[in-house]
């Protein structure tokens, strides 16, 4: 190919330790050197990609650095005979956008094991409003119904509902019928919200949080996607019916558990970890063909917001404040 750089958000840290993100022009002979070129048409903004834009060693250990944990392109080089120039493809999670250059950069180049062929019913722009947040929920979602939580067992919270996962989780246990409570702390602004996207119920986060520390309490729920962790997934836990299943994802409040083992021996409830980082490529590509068939969502635009990544930056900080719903997709326009 002709072209020597590309736009990207590239990171870095100044003398005084700041943390830096400007736009910049890299040369594509800084790529790390794997199998695929992709250029890049898509991307979307999660909140390890705002940690990663801040600085954060736990995500990302090299600066200066492209973060993007997601990706939807074309191929444009591959030495791998899996892979032809013009496939369209996504790449998301593994490695991509935490210490190798991501999807907030024009291209990537990645494994070959770690690229998914675009699935038949599903674009570029669909897949990326997806994005890891969507194939997160739908994995959720994919586990509550194979460890046999039907939609007439009872209700079904979601935690962090308003978020990317928790929002796309709500819509798609609403298209398989489940009852959904959505909990949220921002009952009051998104209410409306979460109701249009499918939520039969929606609760203040703190209408979660027990009176009681009692070791086993009342059921409310048969099955729960939890995005936060913490003691909230300790109070999920503990309220969970009879062989009911939990979903975990997330540690926005901490990455210890400290709960009961009288859910698990008493009721038979199940707690199942959502490992959509690095999960086998056989289940990725059944997801995302779930994806791209009998969960394909109808109100993808009303939860988007698509920006540039000139304009990328005030999201990033919307994102790590709280304040971020639904989804923002970035959009790629390549001057070539």
């Amino acid at each position: 190919m002709s072209r020597k750089t590309f736009k990207a958000l590239v990171v870095e840290q100044d003398e005084n330790g700041e943390f830096l993100r400007q736009v910049k022009e890299r040369p594509l002979s800084s790529l790390p050197d794997n199998e695929v070129l992709i250029r890049v048409q898509y991307s979307s903004l999660n909140y390890k990609d705002a940690l990663s834009a801040s600085g954060n060693r736990g995500v990302t250990q090299h600066y200066p650095h492209t973060p993007g944990i997601d990706a939807a392109g074309a191929v444009e080089q591959s030495s791998d005979k899996r892979f032809s120039k013009g496939d369209k493809v996504i790449v998301t999670s593994y490695d991509l956008g935490q210490n190798t250059s991501g999807g907030f950069g024009e291209y990537i180049r990645v494994p070959g094991d770690w690229v998914v062929p675009l699935p038949n019913g599903l674009s570029l722009r669909e897949s990326m409003i997806y994005g890891t947040a969507g194939f997160t929920a739908a994995y959720g979602v994919y586990k509550l119904k194979h460890n046999g939580t039907e939609p007439d067992s009872g209700n079904v919270l979601v935690t962090g509902a308003t978020g990317g996962v928790g929002s796309l989780a709500v819509a798609i246990l609403s298209k398989e019928k489940y009852r959904v409570i959505a909990a949220t702390g921002k009952v009051e602004e998104q209410e409306n919200f979460l109701k249009s996207i499918g939520a039969h119920e929606v609760i203040n986060r703190d209408k979660v949080y027990p009176q009681s520390d009692k070791a086993l309490l009342s059921s409310r729920w048969i099955g729960a996607i939890d995005t936060v962790g913490g003691k909230m997934l300790d109070a999920v836990i503990r309220q969970t019916g009879h062989n009911g299943t939990v979903a975990c994802c997330g540690n926005v409040l901490g990455h210890h558990l400290n709960t009961s083992i009288y859910p698990f021996i008493l009721r038979g409830v199940s707690l199942m970890g959502i490992d959509s980082g690095i999960c086998l490529m056989s289940m990725r590509r059944k997801i995302w063909n779930l994806l791209a068939g009998e969960w394909k969502l109808d109100i993808m635009e009303e939860i988007t917001r698509e920006v540039t990544l000139e304009n990328l930056e005030p999201e990033i900080q919307k994102i790590l404040e709280g304040k971020q719903t639904g989804r923002v997709l970035l959009k790629h326009r390549h001057s070539d």
